[in-house]
């Protein structure tokens, strides 16, 4: 189900102070916090090739997390739904939206978040109807049955947004 809330339920959002656990001038990891929460962050300016940059970008942060090397199948199929999904967003960034700004891959509890922010106008939606024997225009709809949630969130006055999606870890 799609949904524009900022935060999926229960998330509190960001963090009041302002610690996003981000290095400063960084395009990549921050060490965990003390709560547990592990973020990582790449800015894309200036990349080309920027969905296999993603995609390595989110298995790294797999590995880190001891989501690779999979123990088990169920294990395998959720690392690589996390790395399906970075996939995705970051496409239709590039296709839709004049490409990537930045990737954030948050790793709280069981839950994997993945954002992708870019200064497009569109609102991304999964095609209605979904016809699987078209090419093309699956993105979303892969996002949709794959993740917990997902959702977009616009700042006011400000261009562009960021499209989040959630997905949980294997029992």
């Amino acid at each position: 189900m799609s949904s524009t809330r900022p935060y999926s339920p229960g998330d509190r959002g960001p963090e009041a102070d302002g610690a996003s656990g981000v290095s400063e001038g960084g395009a990549a990891v921050s060490p965990e916090s003390s709560a547990g929460r592990q973020v990582r962050r790449l800015n894309f300016d200036g990349a080309s090739g920027v969905v296999p940059l993603a995609r390595d970008f989110a298995r790294q942060a797999l590995y880190a997390w001891g989501w690779l090397p999979a123990a088990s199948a169920d294990q395998r199929a959720a690392a690589e739904d996390v790395l399906l999904v970075v996939s995705e967003l970051v496409t239709n960034a590039c296709l839709h939206a004049e490409g990537p700004d930045e990737l954030w891959i948050t790793l709280d509890n069981k839950v994997i978040r993945i954002e992708v922010s870019d200064k497009g106008t569109g609102q991304p939606a999964p095609r209605t109807p979904h016809r699987a024997g078209r090419p093309g225009g699956h993105g979303m709809f892969i996002v949709q049955r794959l993740c917990l949630d997902w959702g977009v969130v616009r700042v006011p006055g400000l261009t562009g947004k960021k499209v989040w999606a959630e997905l949980g870890a294997p029992a």
